[in-house]
């Protein structure tokens, strides 16, 4: 161990008024924080999508397919979207949103696509796996069909989800993701804060995060 090292470790230990062979002292119960226990699907559903609009993303509650199809076209007209990757999982497909956006006149580019044509899309639309109410936070597993860039890399994000997807909390999340190769998890829009601590939206990834809940 280097003197400096010692030096500094030794005055931690004064400090706490420890040696080095003092045993390890038992973690006081109240440094011991429960598990978060999940209310009535709906509530969390509200603290959700509550969060989500604190950190400065956009969010609605859809009763239906139709409501889906609604929202969607004024999410197009809104960001004035032209062109789309859309992931090709089973509710997606399901809700038909890929056949939305083409009748809406939206170019829609794989997803599996070069990363350069992916970053020139204006939208792109994932499903979410898992999602942490208390905190709004979205999990996004990643696969060859479900690739990180359709959330990282199009300036707009739409991240759909069901009821079912919420987990009270975090240590959940990790026991069903610890055997995926990856997995993405996001917390609002991209922030970045330069050396002077000046923010900015979306420097190294949407600038934009809309989160839409369908409960049928």
């Amino acid at each position: 161990m280097s003197p400096a090292r010692e030096e500094i470790l030794g005055k931690v230990r004064t400090a706490l008024h420890r040696s080095p062979d003092s045993p390890v002292p038992a973690v006081p119960p109240a440094a011991r924080v429960r598990p978060r226990a999940a209310g009535p699907a709906g509530a969390e559903t509200e603290v959700l999508l509550a969060e989500i609009e604190r950190l400065a993303g956009k969010t609605r509650r859809l009763a239906s397919r139709d409501d889906l199809g609604a929202a969607l076209a004024e999410l197009i007209a809104a960001e004035e979207v032209r062109k789309a990757t859309v992931w090709a999982t089973p509710d997606l497909l399901a809700w038909e949103v890929p056949a939305t956006l083409r009748a809406r006149g939206v170019e829609l580019v794989s997803p599996q696509a070069d990363k350069r044509l992916v970053a020139q899309c204006d939208l792109g639309i994932t499903g979410v796996d898992l999602a942490l109410p208390e905190t709004g936070t979205l999990v996004l597993r990643s696969s060859p069909e479900r690739p990180r860039v359709v959330s990282l890399l199009p300036r707009v994000h739409l991240a759909i989800l069901r009821p079912a997807a919420l987990r009270a909390d975090l240590h959940q999340v990790f026991s069903e993701v610890k055997a995926d190769g990856s997995f993405v998890l996001i917390t609002g829009p991209s922030r970045t804060s330069d050396i002077e601590l000046t923010l900015t939206i979306g420097v190294h990834g949407p600038k934009s995060l809309h989160v839409w809940v369908v409960e049928a």
